[in-house]
């Protein structure tokens, strides 16, 4: 989170949004990347609170989720149910002493389990149910038509300003235009509203469906972003250094076959899919590097994030992917 969202979130303000809810007092935070994430309790029951900034989502964006995932849920998609508040509300508003704004949501806990990369369980079988799932969310976006709130077109995501968060790397920026002109010129199909983050880490899997959360990233993108960046993100756990690609490689083949078979079982797969996932992922590296130079200060990156930045860059500059498909 950015130091200066932080300066401005207190004990309180949560406090305040537990009781809105008719939540316990205990709490658990789960995450605090891009919001404040908890698995909070009402009478030994389970939910998931997240408290988003006003500088990160605007109220209208947080709607626009909200009735996206309602919508999915109400048409057999597994994925979260939300809650109002004791008001009537999917959301609730604190002001900040700046004058922003918190707002607060609540959802059910999913099923299942999560799924490390090196679990057992990261198998084929997994793997098609990612698939499957990610095509069944697809199937059914066809048919959504809005009508509260609004989610952002790619192009208005500031990530794509790489200059913002990185304006002494003329390189990276540079290559960030050449792959926003690439997007610009593909063709407006197999393009709609998309979660653009579904990596293992935003599901649960029960062994033999899995249930995805975390709808924060939605935007209308192509379809063939949600194939990419599963990929992006399994060789980005199991291959933290960029030693032996054609391991890597290896393992990419193997995880798009049986990915895009359980895609396939609910829809038809996006046009020229397999030609357009280099781009995909190399769109994925460019709005990640962005991500961790807005989220993570300077003097907050450890070892680990530092290596894991260098990698990106260099990617970006040299224009090539994290993984080569080779089917």
């Amino acid at each position: 989170m950015e130091q200066a969202v932080e300066l401005l979130y207190h004990k309180d303000i949560l406090k305040e949004f537990l009781a809105r809810y008719h939540l316990d007092s205990e709490h658990t935070l789960l995450g605090d990347f891009e919001n404040y994430v908890y698995e909070v309790m009402r009478e030994d029951q389970s939910f998931i609170l997240r408290v988003t900034h006003s500088s990160h989502r605007s109220e209208e964006e947080i709607i626009g989720e909200l009735e996206w995932v309602t919508f999915l849920q109400h048409n057999g998609a597994n994925v979260p149910t939300v809650y109002f508040s004791s008001k009537g509300n999917w959301i609730e508003k604190q002001v900040a002493e700046d004058n922003s704004v918190f707002y607060a949501c609540l959802f059910s806990k999913v099923k299942g389990k999560s799924v490390r990369s090196r679990d057992e369980l990261f198998q084929d079988k997994l793997f098609a149910s990612w698939g499957r799932e990610t095509g069944k969310i697809h199937r059914i976006t066809n048919r959504y038509l809005p009508t509260n709130g609004m989610r952002k077109h790619w192009h208005e995501d500031d990530l794509f300003r790489v200059e913002l968060y990185v304006p002494d790397e003329p390189l990276v920026i540079e290559r960030t235009k050449e792959i926003r002109t690439q997007l610009k010129e593909l063709p407006q199909e197999d393009y709609g509203l998309i979660h653009n983050d579904v990596h293992n880490g935003n599901f649960f899997y029960d062994g033999k469906e899995i249930h995805i959360f975390d709808f924060d990233d939605a935007c209308y993108f192509w379809h063939v972003s949600d194939i990419a960046i599963p990929l992006y993100y399994s060789c980005t756990s199991l291959f933290p250094n960029e030693g032996d690609q054609e391991e890597k490689s290896r393992f990419a083949n193997k995880f798009i076959t049986s990915f895009m078979e359980g895609y396939m079982d609910e829809m038809s797969p996006p046009k020229d899919w397999m030609e357009l996932l280099s781009l995909f992922l190399k769109v994925r590296d460019v709005t990640l590097y962005a991500a961790l130079n807005k989220k993570i200060a300077p003097e907050n990156r450890n070892v680990k994030i530092l290596r894991w930045m260098d990698q990106i860059k260099h990617r970006i500059e040299q224009c090539i992917s994290i993984v080569t498909i080779n089917q």
